[in-house]
């Protein structure tokens, strides 16, 4: 769609749903005021600006974020609004706050900013209607994303305040996490209340309520879920996670390797060249799937995959830098040196992942 301030954004398929239904809905109040089918085109482009407004919400958090030296991945608009890819969190709780703050300034911004034209400048009804509209949603916008509770930015701004005063910040997740999930149930009562006094959209009111708790109560839920994991990341050892290794020639038949591993108690195969330095790890995966009958006549070297530079890792390497250095570089498996170049074994990317599986 764009790149601003450098960030890439995305539009999911879902909001041209969503824009649709948008258009729908608000095309009577605009037909009371310009015939059809003009009375469409403007309530497109209310659906059009509304999600712009959604964009600026989003590239608030993004820049801010930016600011404090945290890279953005991209900025996707989704069927219930749009989020943010930040790839790491704020180091400290004032970061987390002003990250979290961003967004909803600039809707409410945008509120305000709507309110003084409609006050100032004089304006045709159907230009009124639509930013009346528009004023409306970005004060909705704003109010809601402030609702204390992950993974609201309102929850992120409760988790920066107890981060703050307990300098946990795990307690301060856990705690925001929480309350998303009394969010998320107090959203679907509230849903379900105006519905029953409501008139003919009654049944998408509990719709779109229950879409809207859903996704914030698996958001709280994976809030709660990765403050977990993250008290696992200190205790995380390459070494203590490590697959011993046998190397075998790039020739080297898969049956003969398979043996000679399973006579070594290893727990994978590393190929190497002509100098005996390490050129790949032969796939887990491909391994299982290749039949027994079969072994005898593959090279090990067909089912292996190439080291790139960042599949080598330090044997010492732990925590933090274990994580941050196998997100950079997805792979199934990693090679293990010791600070002297000597190989030290595999790490597999599965066995990383039932370590978190266990919070």
């Amino acid at each position: 769609m764009g790149r601003p301030f450098g960030i890439p954004i995305y539009v999911s398929p879902t909001w041209f749903i969503v824009a649709i239904v948008i258009t729908v809905m608000f095309e009577p109040q605009v037909a009371q005021h310009v015939q059809r089918p003009v009375s469409y085109l403007v309530a497109l482009t209310y659906a059009v600006l509304l999600y712009a407004s959604v964009l600026v919400h989003e590239i608030g958090h993004s820049v801010v974020a930016r600011c404090f030296g945290l890279p953005v991945r991209a900025i996707t608009l989704h069927i219930l609004g749009g989020v943010s890819e930040i790839e790491e969190e704020p180091r400290t709780p004032g970061r987390e706050f002003l990250v979290a703050a961003a967004g909803p300034v600039l809707s409410l911004g945008l509120a305000v900013g709507g309110y003084a034209a409609l006050l100032l400048v004089p304006m045709p009804d159907v230009t009124v209607l639509l930013i009346e509209a528009l004023t409306l949603a970005n004060l909705i916008v704003g109010v809601f994303n402030l609702l204390p509770g992950l993974p609201l930015d309102g929850g992120r701004l409760v988790r920066a305040a107890i981060w703050k005063i307990t300098g946990r910040r795990r307690t301060a997740t856990v705690a925001a996490g929480w309350a998303g999930r009394v969010v998320a149930v107090t959203v679907l009562i509230l849903g379900a209340a105006l519905s029953a006094t409501g008139g003919g959209d009654r049944w998408l009111t509990v719709i779109w309520a229950a879409l809207v708790a859903s996704f914030i109560w698996v958001g709280a839920g994976e809030a709660i879920r990765v403050a977990r994991i993250r008290d696992r990341i200190p205790l995380l050892n390459a070494r203590a996670l490590a697959r011993r290794a046998v190397s075998v020639a790039q020739d080297t038949p898969l049956a003969e390797a398979v043996r000679r591993a399973q006579e070594a108690g290893a727990g994978a195969i590393v190929v190497v060249g002509r100098d005996d330095d390490p050129v790949g790890i032969v796939s887990e995966t491909a391994v299982i799937a290749t039949p027994e009958h079969r072994r005898p006549w593959v090279d090990t070297a067909s089912l292996t995959r190439t080291l790139d530079p960042g599949m080598i890792l330090s044997a010492d390497i732990t925590g933090e830098d274990l994580v941050a250095a196998v997100n950079r570089v997805p792979a199934s498996e990693y090679l293990l040196v010791e600070p002297t170049g000597e190989m030290y074994g595999v790490l597999v990317a599965q066995d990383l992942a039932k370590t978190f599986a266990r919070a």
